[in-house]
């Protein structure tokens, strides 16, 4: 039986929260040109438009940080996916498309009627374009305020 997969709305205090966005930060920043590099850093998260949740696996050893999320209000029926994340040790064990699940989940139960997101072109996001095709998320034109880039991948999913 896999270990307790527990996702919580997340205040963003937790130091090892910081530590696994700014990990997400240089990756982002590796493989992106810096005018293309979207991701949230921990005070933009703090935003009132923005919830975020983090997923931890209950491990007899103690509870370890496996994945991030966030929902930025784009307008009352629109959100955006942010700062989607899973560690990488613990990639291909399906907690990116629990994760992803729970996030549609609280999109809808927050009326929201559409959730999309931007990711990267590369290769390195082929992955992450993979599990968003497979709940549903098809491409899409530039939304919110992103203008069309080559290394961008804009997906939406009608809920």
């Amino acid at each position: 039986m896999p270990p307790a997969l527990r996702i919580r709305l997340d205040p963003l205090h937790d130091p090892r929260i910081t530590a696994f966005l700014e990990e997400h930060l240089v990756d982002m920043r590796r493989v992106s040109p810096p005018e293309s590099v979207y991701a949230l850093g921990l005070e933009a998260l703090r935003h009132p438009d923005i919830r975020f949740w983090s997923a931890w696996l209950e491990l007899p050893s103690g509870a370890v940080l496996s994945a991030t999320a966030a929902l930025k209000r784009l307008d009352g029926g629109h959100a955006e996916l942010k700062s989607m994340r899973t560690a990488a040790a613990l990639r291909g064990q399906g907690i990116g498309g629990r994760m992803l699940k729970h996030m549609i989940a609280e999109a809808q139960a927050s009326g929201f009627v559409r959730l999309s997101l931007e990711t990267g072109s590369q290769p390195f996001f082929a992955p992450a374009r993979a599990l968003y095709e497979r709940h549903g998320f098809r491409g899409c034109a530039p939304f919110g305020g992103y203008n069309d880039d080559p290394t961008s991948h804009f997906m939406t999913l009608a809920l």
